[in-house]
């Protein structure tokens, strides 16, 4: 009877300890967590975030101070337009990339702007051609700099949309290159009552990041960002729900937290997201 038991409870930690292996890296970005380097890096690792995604201008200086703290600098975003006229990567990307050297890190990227010639025909995969060559030519110099770039799909951009994202980087086809499933975007983007689940799936084999936050339902498209942007664990949107699609569809990677425009002190927001984020399971 004795050993039946030791064997359950062994079983049982066994499990649990699984279950703490499988779960994500779980990260605040910098709309988030908006405190100076050293604050922030005490600030996360106090509550017990293990990453943070910063901007290129500030990433030497926020790495080294969470590396004091054992919290991951996970990556950093910019924004860029590519034209047909360029033959060389954008000023701009040069001197993102240049400032994530050596950090390895990831490059967050939003496409903006693409400018094709004036003779093509406008469509859903005209810009395809001009930034298929401008991403390798990035991925270049960025493989040199020990650089990964993530395609960060963002409302407005170009690049809005998770499919457009995985179109390019597909052809592009470069294991340095992926993409980011940001749901606040996907809910302005696609609207609320479209599944992530199959897109998900077909985007897992390049998902690098997945960024979650609280989120109200409804007509999304509508929606301003104060109610598509929340706290985790506020809003109606069923966040455990899109998690377990998330995890159904394989994914283990790390999920960020999204804090743009909460008007919360910083502290605050990032604890009671924190605390919204254990009651998930995964």
């Amino acid at each position: 009877m004795m050993r039946s038991i030791l064997f359950g409870l062994v079983g049982l930690l066994l499990v649990a300890c699984v279950q703490a292996e499988e779960r994500p890296l779980f990260f605040a970005m910098d709309t988030a967590a908006r405190q100076p380097p050293a604050e922030a890096a005490l600030v996360l690792a106090e509550l017990g975030y293990d990453g943070f995604g910063g901007s290129p201008a500030t990433a030497k200086a926020y790495a080294t101070e969470l590396a004091t703290r054992k919290v991951r600098f996970v990556n950093a975003y910019h924004v860029t337009k590519f034209s047909f006229q360029d033959t060389d990567v954008p000023a701009d990307l040069v001197q993102a990339i240049d400032a994530l050297a050596g950090l390895d890190t990831t490059l967050w990227l939003g496409l903006q702007q693409v400018e094709v010639p004036a003779d093509v025909n406008a469509g859903p995969t005209s810009g395809d051609t001009v930034v298929v060559p401008a991403l390798k030519r990035a991925l270049t110099l960025a493989k040199a700099k020990g650089v990964k770039i993530s395609l960060y799909p963002h409302t407005g951009f170009w690049g809005e949309s998770v499919e457009t994202c995985l179109r390019v980087a597909d052809a592009v086809n470069d294991p340095s290159l992926g993409i980011t499933f940001n749901l606040c975007h996907w809910l302005k983007v696609e609207g609320g009552q479209r599944d992530p689940a199959p897109v998900l799936k077909e985007a897992l084999p390049r998902l690098d990041f997945v960024t979650i936050c609280g989120a109200d339902t409804g007509d999304t498209r509508t929606l301003g960002w104060d109610r598509l942007i929340q706290p985790l664990g506020r809003g109606t949107y069923d966040i455990n729900a899109f998690l377990a699609k998330l995890r159904a569809a394989g994914y283990r990677g790390p999920i960020g937290f999204q804090g743009y425009g909460i008007q919360m002190d910083s502290k605050e927001l990032l604890k009671v997201t924190m605390e919204a984020w254990k009651t998930f399971p995964w």
